[in-house]
């Protein structure tokens, strides 16, 4: 049945007006707030939202962290009929003019001083941006801005308001209707302006449950609401989904404490990019490296087993990665394993019961993919973006691969296009690009097809195969390799696997070789460094280290081994490399606000390094302007090492 965020809100709160809808941590103790809590408090922010002068249709930003408050303003102003704009809460104030001023907004939601300064930075240049209200007043109590309140204010004006005409606010729910628009998202804006994709409520809601059917969500799930609200992934999973099942929704202290806050809630339900499940695995092998030799010996062994049978075990399969049958015996060492150091570590991970997991946003490394499942996570792959309400496709929990992000779930369509691109046909699909007819017109045909820019095929089970993104995909030019298929990403996330490596950018392109540019994980070749009583002076010095080099070099060629084996991707072995003297950052334009590597800005930005790499140079000087958190610029300079990389000659498969 088709149905609007603020009628689901209101079912709940029919249903069991007692039961918990959302926790916060607030000085360390967990606070409940029930459905009926939140329900009053939806009706209260929406009262007080129509008198301040909030209109149907129009666009309201909402700019913070995953808050109770902050989800039920974004409810109170989908109550109204008018349009959330979640934006991210690290992006730099310049940042923030383009949204405010493409949806023409009046009002602002901003959880703490931090968010409430960033708009007053820029009110100069958004001259129609009139009320603010922050949530958290620490910091504020001297500001004296026109239009600048707190959500405490607007909640008890809205609470007389509510008295006054009790029904008002059912009124305008009933009001609402599922083609309605529910939200706007801007782009990452990797190349211009971001975009705002509109979804209404039925394209929102539609996918939220017919992945909740997919894998069989109740409302006894938890969990745990730690990434950008502004990032429709974020938004799918503790927002869309929470309504649709209603589950528990918990957030966390702060950024600081999402660890120890995900141990403590031990949700079921859980998901993040793969550059979380990068951290937690390289903040594990750290602390086991520096673990005594009996518990390292017992690490490697029970992950040798592990690695063998465990995703076998969880997909059902009767034999391991090497072909050979699961015994008794094997099942034996593998619940050993279990009891000395998958379950621990799972409990460690704060993920001792999560029931299904989900990576999305770029692809995961093979090894990482397979570390998880073979502690027994069931973590799976899905694909989606924005303009797709996120779900596309998901991989069932006895097919979940490395190599796939699953088949189309009910209600998607999915054709490969002559030039190998990817569309989309699903109930979840944007509606248009807001103020951009033209962009609007590129990715979506009259018969309802949307051109996703990814390049993949359907393989002979019907699992979707993501080569890259299609403008990306290149060819090698000249030399031993001329002609043959260049992936960047693929190369890239094959190097992130090691946990001595945080970002990669690949270059190759109409050039007879790839070369890659590369950030060392600080931390992780930080303690490696320590260990060897290698002194250093920060990241610009460690970076530079001879020994680092080489170690960097070994994961480089193990990549190529890999690679040498892949008929299609052979030529795409990294010859030369250097790694970077600091790292890649959103603040300074290297990465999008969702961490996605903008490799055309780098190549532009580090183009005296590209002709280095290309030039058969083994050194070259570079200084770099940054901008520090609190707004000021600086620069790094540093003379940087290029090194080559052993390539190997390509692996002739088996007849």
């Amino acid at each position: 049945m088709e149905t609007t965020f603020s009628k689901l809100l209101l079912q709940h709160a029919a249903q069991r007006p007692e039961g918990a809808a959302m926790r916060e941590k607030e000085y360390g103790i967990w606070q409940t707030l029930t459905w009926a809590d939140l329900a009053r408090l939806v009706e209260h922010l929406a009262c007080g939202l129509h008198q301040a002068g909030l209109a149907r249709g129009e666009h309201m930003v909402v700019i913070g962290a995953n808050r109770p408050r902050l989800y039920a303003t974004m409810l109170a102003i989908q109550s109204l009929g008018a349009i959330p704009v979640p934006l991210y809460q690290d992006a730099v104030a310049p940042e923030c003019v383009f949204p405010i001023n493409n949806a023409e907004v009046r009002f602002a939601f901003a959880e703490d001083q931090e968010q409430v300064d960033k708009l007053l930075e820029i009110r100069g240049q958004c001259p129609q941006l009139g009320g603010l209200y922050f949530d958290d007043p620490r910091g504020l109590r001297n500001y004296s801005e026109p239009g600048l309140s707190s959500l405490d204010a607007l909640i008890e004006a809205g609470k007389a308001f509510a008295a006054q005409q009790p029904g008002f606010f059912r009124e305008q729910v009933e009001l609402a209707h599922p083609s309605d628009v529910a939200a706007m998202f801007f782009t990452s804006g990797t190349t211009g302006n971001p975009k705002g994709v509109v979804h209404t409520h039925n394209t929102l809601i539609n996918r939220a449950r017919a992945g909740a059917e997919f894998d069989r969500l109740t409302e006894a799930e938890e969990v745990l609401a730690y990434l950008p609200p502004a990032w429709i992934g974020q938004n799918i999973f503790s927002y869309a989904q929470w309504l649709a099942c209603g589950y528990v929704v918990n957030c966390p202290e702060s950024a600081a404490t999402v660890m120890i806050d995900l141990k403590e809630v031990g949700p079921t339900y859980y998901f993040a990019p793969p550059r979380v499940f990068e951290g937690l695995l390289t903040s594990v092998m750290i602390r086991m490296e520096d673990a005594g030799a009996l518990k390292r010996r017992m690490f490697h062994a029970c992950m040798n087993v592990a690695r063998r049978i465990g995703p076998a075990l969880m997909d059902g399969r009767t034999t391991g990665t090497d072909g050979a049958p699961i015994t008794a015996l094997d099942r034996a060492k593998y619940a050993l394993g279990n009891l000395l150091v998958y379950g621990p570590l799972r409990n460690n991970l704060g993920m001792s019961r999560v029931r299904v997991a989900y990576t999305a946003g770029e692809a995961i490394g093979p090894d990482l993919f397979t570390f998880y499942r073979s502690i027994g996570i069931n973590l799976k792959q899905l694909y989606g973006s924005t303009e797709t309400a996120v779900f596309v496709c998901l991989q069932p929990d006895n097919q979940a691969k490395a190599d796939t992000v699953g088949i189309p779930i009910a209600g998607v369509e999915i054709k490969v296009a002559d030039n190998g691109e990817i569309l989309v046909r699903s109930p979840g699909l944007l509606k248009e690009y807001y103020k951009n007819p033209t962009a609007t017109a590129e990715v979506l045909t009259a018969d309802g097809w949307y051109h996703t820019s990814d390049a993949g095929f359907l393989d002979a089970q019907g699992h979707l195969k993501i080569i890259d993104r299609v403008k990306d995909v290149g060819r090698l030019m000249g030399g031993a390799n001329d002609g043959a298929m260049f992936a960047p990403k693929y190369v890239e996330n094959k190097l992130k696997f090691f946990p001595h490596i945080k970002e990669v950018v690949a270059l190759g392109d109409r050039r007879e070789k790839v070369c890659v540019m590369i950030n060392i994980d600080f931390d992780a070749v930080g303690n490696w460094a320590e260990r060897r009583n290698l002194p250093y002076a920060g990241y610009t010095d460690l970076a530079q280290k001879p020994e680092v080099y080489q170690l960097i070099r070994e994961c480089v060629e193990k990549v190529n081994a890999d690679l040498a084996a892949d008929t299609l991707l052979a030529g795409s072995q990294v010859s030369r490399f250097l790694v970077l003297h600091k790292e890649l950052d959103a603040d300074d334009g290297e990465l999008t606000r969702t961490n996605k590597v903008r490799r055309g800005y780098i190549g532009e930005k580090y183009q005296v390094l590209v002709d280095a790499l290309y030039g058969g140079k083994t050194q070259q000087y570079v200084e770099t302007q940054v901008k520090f958190e609190d707004g000021r610029t600086g620069s790094v300079s540093a003379t940087l090492r290029i090194d080559d990389a052993k390539t190997f000659a390509v692996v002739k498969a088996a007849a």
